[in-house]
């Protein structure tokens, strides 16, 4: 009831006494003609909202999760590094030095994991704000993207994407996969396909606190091919497939994914990240 009081008032302009309206009991017509303005009004701004108002996830202003000021605070990431070796690349390609048969392509990334990031990533993953959450981070997602020249000349309209599937025990848990829908949401920003080509048989540990080396024990042998979508004539040679995920910190999911869609068929196989750590 606090919540919704505290809504309605600010939807009122009562937040601020001298700029509302005076507390005297007005007429009955008044009366009437207040009450159907403020039902159009919550209308408008919509019954969820009302009943369950949104707050910036830095300051907790109310309004939306991310206020005009916190933005401000955003970095985009314009780091360019090879993800095998974890050294600087001129184009976020991987080396030719470092380019096997089955390494992946290259890495792209839109934020820095940091700050008012890495609060908005952990609600979109953690919390229901999802219809609202997920349009915010996919507009930062694409707008990280389509600025990078680089990115252009690998991607093309025959280009899919893929998202790192969840354990299917994680995926009960939580209810989503958040690489899923950000690949279905960049999906229509690019209007390139998603396919489910890959399937996560190993229950892993979370990656986050484990040190490098330790990521990439915990996620040996997580992925195999999806046989069902390859069971319906989908298949993965001479594709381009760019792997979707939330947040790339060592690369090491990245590298395993890639590894077994190009033992696959695949062509080339890129990653993309919504941040990088």
């Amino acid at each position: 009831m606090r919540f919704e009081l505290t809504r309605a008032f600010l939807l009122k302009g009562l937040a601020n006494p001298r700029n509302g309206p005076s507390y005297a009991t007005p007429p009955n017509d008044r009366i009437i003609s207040s009450n159907i303005f403020d039902l159009l009004h919550l209308a408008r701004v919509g019954i969820l909202d009302f009943l369950f108002p949104k707050y910036c996830v830095n300051c907790k202003k109310i309004g939306s999760y991310l206020c005009g000021n916190c933005f401000s605070y955003l970095s985009f990431d314009d780091e360019k590094i090879c993800v095998v070796c974890d050294r600087p690349s001129i184009n976020s390609l991987t080396h030719p030095r470092c380019q096997t048969k089955y390494a992946i392509d290259g890495v792209f990334t839109s934020l820095a994991y940091k700050g008012v990031v890495k609060k908005l990533v952990y609600k979109f993953k953690y919390n229901p704000y999802l219809s609202d959450l997920k349009n915010l981070l996919i507009e930062l997602f694409y707008e990280g993207l389509i600025q990078k020249e680089d990115f252009y000349r690998v991607f093309s309209k025959d280009s899919v994407f893929v998202p790192i599937p969840l354990h299917p025990s994680k995926l009960k848990k939580r209810g989503y996969n958040q690489s899923q829908i950000l690949a279905e949401e960049l999906s229509k920003k690019f209007g390139n396909r998603v396919v489910n080509l890959l399937e996560r048989v190993k229950d892993t540990k979370t990656q986050a606190g484990l040190k490098k080396d330790d990521r990439k024990k915990n996620i040996i042998a997580a992925f195999v091919l999806k046989r069902s979508h390859l069971d319906q004539g989908e298949t993965l040679n001479g594709k381009t497939i760019f792997i979707v995920d939330d947040v790339l910190t060592t690369g090491s999911t990245f590298l395993e994914a890639a590894k077994v869609l190009k033992k696959g068929g695949a062509k080339r196989v890129f990653g993309l990240a919504l941040a990088r750590d």
